[in-house]
């Protein structure tokens, strides 16, 4: 179950790090920049475990659905994509965009997953595990859109560099 904080911790370090050096550098903090660079981070984070838990993630999935295997190497390969996608100033926007996509879209095979007590990253507690995945999902999307699509190229000031009248 250590796997969502883990998730927490790549996702919030580079904006946590920036802001101290900020307060202490006295310079402004670029908040779209070092979002997504989080969210980038968590992505090839996604990516390592799709290739270094790639059966596990195959058991998350309906025996239903065809070429399990290779399903998940490409969906692993996707967030490859757009986490690189997060650290180009260019791309950052639309990146965030498809995280949110993605977000959706894999959503149905935790809940799969979860369901049927798969031995994955907490699904085994069964559907009590969506309790803390749900949650979860809506921090990613909320960060993807609020920080790195919503607010793109937002830069905070240090107090002291603040017009006032």
């Amino acid at each position: 179950m250590v796997t969502p904080i883990i998730i927490l911790f790549l996702l919030s370090s580079p904006l946590a790090i920036s802001f101290i050096y900020s307060k202490f550098s006295d310079t402004p903090l670029n908040v779209t920049k070092y979002a997504c660079w989080g969210l980038g981070i968590a992505f090839i984070f996604f990516f390592i475990g799709h290739f270094i838990q790639a059966e596990g993630m195959v058991e998350m999935l309906p025996s239903w659905i065809p070429f399990r295997l290779a399903l998940v190497y490409v969906t692993g390969l996707i967030e490859l994509l757009i986490g690189v996608a997060l650290f180009v100033p260019r791309y950052q926007s639309l990146a965030a965009r498809l995280a949110i996509v993605v977000f959706i879209i894999f959503f149905p095979a935790n809940i799969y997953a979860a369901l049927n007590g798969v031995g994955l990253g907490g699904h085994q507690w069964g559907a009590v595990y969506l309790l803390i995945r749900g949650p979860l999902q809506i921090i990613l999307i909320a960060w993807a859109y609020f920080l790195c699509v919503k607010s793109h190229h937002h830069l905070i000031q240090p107090a002291d560099k603040v017009l006032t009248d």
